[in-house]
């Protein structure tokens, strides 16, 4: 799409402002001294990355204003295999991580843009920064261009401020009839359904599965002059936009009511873990069963060209399974079905069908297949996200696993297929919300069964999320029936 006049100024204005935010951290020379909160989040933040690897160490990582180096140093030390790349827009803090850890690749990169120098270009596994993202707009535009810079199966992680920091500060402001010139900070509800989780049209894939948590930390400034000392100190001073500055006397009477209130100010930090897919291809679960589940699949893979896979089959001793349904309904040729991983009798969940033989569900066997990975891959789950795996364990302390751990394990976003008509709302915004929770990636929900523009609007409007499609009801699920199906679906969306 062409840009306007007005999108250009933006742009300008935006690109101005960062700069003079540049400027301001080239001259915090006492970063150090004053950083105390910046080195408690950047810890917390790789004991996080630490557990998202699980042991394993990534290969090459970006760290996008690595300020001074806290975050850097310790990368390299949980890492030190690794090629670590630590960026900064301010020139003076890359060499003040240079200094730190050596050991690393510097280079200059404003992560609204980013872009690295030819030798440090490329993919990476991990691209994460620590208390940058909010001097970076618009913030979710940052986040999908840093996650492009990522492998398929990548992590993107970061930490940011969240509404409610500083609320003593602008109380202050406001017990006195000034407006407080700090800047604003996004709501949490903001942050959980800006990227990857929006809701976009035209229709494209989220481009990551992930949530963001929030923590509280309470810092002791010691009064309101120390407390401004100290931004000075880290070059936190851009005031927000069209903010006008105190006079010398006015700020005194803030900083006297501040501290008479205790001179103590919270920062709300909000921890971002979010993870690309491993390949391309969807999750599809339902919000009950019988919900059509198969023929949906059936349509997304006609549809798509895709390969198709049914992890878990239960029920083989009345049918041959799912997978012979799809080929028979021309959805695909047998050469597009992978294997399934797991079968068993009983039309039961997989907890109780596999119990029923005196077995349980090897989640070890339900590994994302890898073949074709850019070709999508349909895989069709079995009830919905709350369907039981595995009971839990007495003998091994192991926890028992859903439908839904299989979805996070698998990384792949979700197509959820539900009914049309009364209950659907309930039904797909408990499904979307505990899916939400877990921080799994929704692609979009099919609604099967006579066309609702109510129960549609309701869904989206609620649920933040698309609907794909709504498929009318076929008397038989037949060849043709898929193919006409499929038409109302989008196509796979090219990058």
């Amino acid at each position: 799409m062409r840009s306007t006049p007005s999108d250009n100024r933006s742009a300008k204005i935006l690109r101005e402002e960062r700069l003079r935010i540049a400027s301001r951290f080239d001259s915090a020379a006492a970063y150090d001294t004053a950083a105390s909160v910046q080195r408690t989040t950047a810890r917390r933040l790789a004991a996080r990355l630490r557990s998202a690897f699980a042991g394993r160490a990534p290969g090459r990582v970006l760290e996008f204003g690595c300020g001074s180096g806290f975050l850097t140093g310790l990368l390299r030390d949980m890492w030190p295999d690794a090629q670590i790349v630590a960026t900064d827009i301010s020139p003076a803090m890359v060499e003040r991580a240079r200094a730190r850890c050596p050991m690393a690749d510097f280079a200059t990169m404003d992560a609204a843009q980013p872009e690295l120098p030819d030798g440090l270009s490329g993919l990476f596994d991990l691209v994460c920064g620590n208390l940058a993202l909010q001097w970076i707009e618009p913030r979710d535009e940052a986040l999908a261009g840093l996650a492009r810079m990522l492998r398929p199966g990548g992590v993107l992680a970061a930490t940011t401020l969240a509404d409610g920091s500083f609320v003593e500060w602008r109380a202050a402001h406001a017990a006195q009839g000034f407006a407080c010139g700090m800047r604003e900070y996004p709501a949490d509800v903001a942050l959980q359904h800006g990227w990857p989780h929006r809701a976009a049209a035209p229709w494209r894939l989220p481009e990551a599965s992930g949530r963001w948590e929030v923590e509280t930390l309470v810092e002791q400034t010691g009064g309101g002059l120390a407390f401004m000392r100290g931004l000075r100190a880290i070059g936190a001073t851009e005031a927000a936009p069209d903010s006008v500055s105190l006079s010398p006397g006015a700020m005194r009477r803030v900083v006297a009511r501040f501290d008479a209130a205790g001179g103590e100010v919270t920062w709300r930090v909000a921890y971002g873990l979010f993870r690309t897919p491993p390949r391309a291809g969807v999750f599809v679960t339902g919000t009950d069963t019988g919900i059509g589940k198969t023929f949906v699949s059936a349509c997304l893979t006609h549809a798509w060209d895709a390969l198709y896979w049914k992890p878990l089959q239960t029920g083989l001793a009345e049918e041959d399974g799912d997978a012979a349904t799809i080929v028979s309904l021309g959805a695909a040729t047998p050469d597009r079905i992978v294997p399934g991983a797991e079968g068993f009798l009983a039309p039961l969940s997989p907890e109780d069908a596999a119990a029923a033989e005196d077995r349980r569900v090897n989640l070890d066997l339900l590994v994302t297949p890898m073949a074709q990975p850019d070709r999508p891959l349909v895989v069709e789950g079995a009830g919905g996200v709350l369907v039981p795996l595995t009971a839990p364990s007495p003998e091994t302390g192991e926890a028992g696993a859903m439908i839904l751990d299989l979805i996070e394990r698998m990384g792949l976003p979700v197509v959820l297929v539900a009914r049309s008509g009364l209950g659907t709302i309930n039904h797909t915004l408990l499904s979307i919300e505990a899916m939400r929770a877990r921080g799994v990636a929704i692609a979009g929900v099919v609604m099967n069964g006579p066309l609702s523009p109510g129960n549609r609007a309701a869904i989206e409007r609620h649920g933040h999320v698309a609907v794909l499609a709504e498929i009318p009801p076929f008397e038989q699920p037949t060849p043709d029936a898929v193919a006409e199906a499929s038409r109302l679906l989008p196509l796979w969306p090219v990058k």
